[in-house]
């Protein structure tokens, strides 16, 4: 766990743990059946650079087998569309921000994470990099969301 949260309260420590569902209504997406109910979503949010658009689109692509298989819930990435064109985002749900800390071990432990990290910044194509930890706001989510927390 984080060195910082343990003198976090439990209620805080709740309110992290409710936002999966809520990143996969902003995602669009609808639970499948082998889902677990998540109750903390990493949302990143990358500056890149605008003309190494493709590249990042490749180390999102290269994520989608690495991150399941170290232990997160890839909700998806988000290249730019219309308008700004240099921010990019990614949301990985966790039961918990203990199972978050397992996960970066075994990512930076995987010979595929080591590699596309080492894409990432052959490439430099990732300016900055900020991670949030958010919980979903249950009365907004989608009702099949919804139908799912009570799983």
């Amino acid at each position: 766990m984080l060195p910082f949260l343990s003198a976090v309260p439990v209620l805080r420590r709740s309110f992290l743990g409710r936002l999966a569902s809520g990143a996969a209504a902003v995602a669009g997406l609808r639970p499948s059946n082998r889902q677990r109910s998540m109750s903390v979503t990493c949302f990143i949010r990358y500056e890149i650079d605008p003309f190494q658009r493709e590249a990042f689109s490749e180390y999102a692509d290269r994520w989608s087998r690495i991150i399941p298989r170290c232990g997160g819930d890839l909700v998806g990435y988000f290249l730019p569309y219309e308008g700004t064109n240099n921010i990019a985002f990614a949301l990985i749900s966790f039961e918990s921000l203990a199972a978050y800390e397992t996960y970066r071990g075994r990512l930076h432990a995987d010979p595929d994470g080591q590699a596309n990290f080492a894409f990432a910044q052959s490439k430099r194509m990732i300016l900055r990099e900020e991670r949030t930890f958010l919980e979903g706001v249950e009365s907004t989510l989608r009702p099949q969301l919804r139908a799912k927390g009570g799983d």
